[in-house]
């Protein structure tokens, strides 16, 4: 279901950090309302909450479409949805290049960011497992990682099911002792990380950077053999497993993109310029997730902190 905010006029212009005077002076190309795509993890939903209020500052309607992080894109192709802020090459670059290949879909540009999506465990962990990073150390080590519905093997904590990471057929193909079992929601990795953190137990779960979590705890990504454009994902030759795919690791430097309908830049001309400008770098986006999952605020709160902080930034997007 869309999500839909209308405020004044006067107040949306200060949380873009305009003066009403500014905002009035603004005229959309169209009252239609510009539909920003929502994800299920903290530095998107603050993020396109950022982007929207900026956007209502001008004096656009907006609203906002949760999307799944896969489907999003052909959404957005065919212009049911107008764009989204955050692609992470890591769990959605075969969705995203499909998209712009066959349903129409933008690349609105990539991001200073530099990404990684991979098994993470705590520092510790490396007291009581040798060889770390090293994924073959890891798997050395599985049965430390075991709990009463995987021993003998190790249990590796996944992300929700829709993020598209299938690590269960990276166990399988690597020949590893895992068992790979998503959670419902991203708030349950963490939750499962303070917990084993808190007993100092052997834990390895899905992570990302940028996230808030590398401010918080130290830790290491686990290092699996690289991939080679897309030979791991569809080529069962390539790498350690002749007979079958995805049989490596993630990319270790990412590339983080926005996603657009092609019909954004005709019909909201000055929108488009805004998101064309939009570039943030890590340390924009682990701050977005600490302002939730560290500070306690909401989405709404933390966006307009966000804007506060940012105000000069956000100044040169409408530049």
């Amino acid at each position: 279901m869309i999500k839909k905010f209308v405020t004044t006029t006067a107040a949306l212009a200060l949380a873009a950090g305009l003066s009403a005077g500014t905002a009035l002076a603004e005229v959309p190309e169209s009252s239609d309302p510009i539909i920003i795509v929502q994800n299920n993890w903290t530095s998107q939903l603050v993020l396109s909450t950022v982007v929207g209020k900026v956007l209502q500052g001008m004096g656009y309607t907006v609203e906002y479409a949760p999307s799944d992080s896969q489907l999003q894109f052909k959404a957005i192709g065919d212009g049911d949805m107008h764009f989204q802020i955050e692609a992470w090459e890591g769990s959605m670059k075969a969705a995203f290049e499909k998209a712009v290949k066959e349903d129409g879909m933008v690349d609105a540009g990539t991001h200073d960011a530099v990404t990684r999506e991979e098994w993470w465990v705590p520092k510790y962990v490396a007291d009581k497992c040798p060889g770390l990073p090293d994924w073959k150390a890891l798997d050395k080590c599985a049965e430390i990682f075991a709990v009463a519905e995987t021993a003998p093997k190790g249990r590796f904590v996944g992300p929700p099911a829709d993020w598209g990471k299938n690590y269960a057929e990276r166990v399988k193909a690597l020949g590893m002792n895992f068992v790979a079992i998503n959670v419902g929601q991203a708030a349950t990795l963490w939750a499962e990380l303070d917990a084993a953190v808190a007993k100092k137990e052997p834990v390895v779960l899905f992570n990302w950077t940028p996230n808030y979590i590398e401010a918080k705890y130290e830790g290491m990504f686990i290092d699996f053999p690289e991939p080679e454009g897309d030979k791991c994902a569809n080529d069962p030759s390539w790498g350690i497993n002749p007979d079958m795919v995805n049989d490596c690791g993630a990319p270790r430097s990412g590339w983080l993109k926005k996603a657009a309908w092609s019909g954004l830049a005709e019909k909201f001309p000055a929108a488009w310029g805004v998101l064309q400008k939009i570039n943030f770098n890590n340390a924009q986006i682990a701050a977005a997730s600490l302002l939730v999952d560290v500070d306690g605020m909401s989405t709404e709160e933390a966006a307009d902190k966000w804007i506060a902080d940012n105000s000069e930034l956000i100044e040169s997007w409408k530049k």
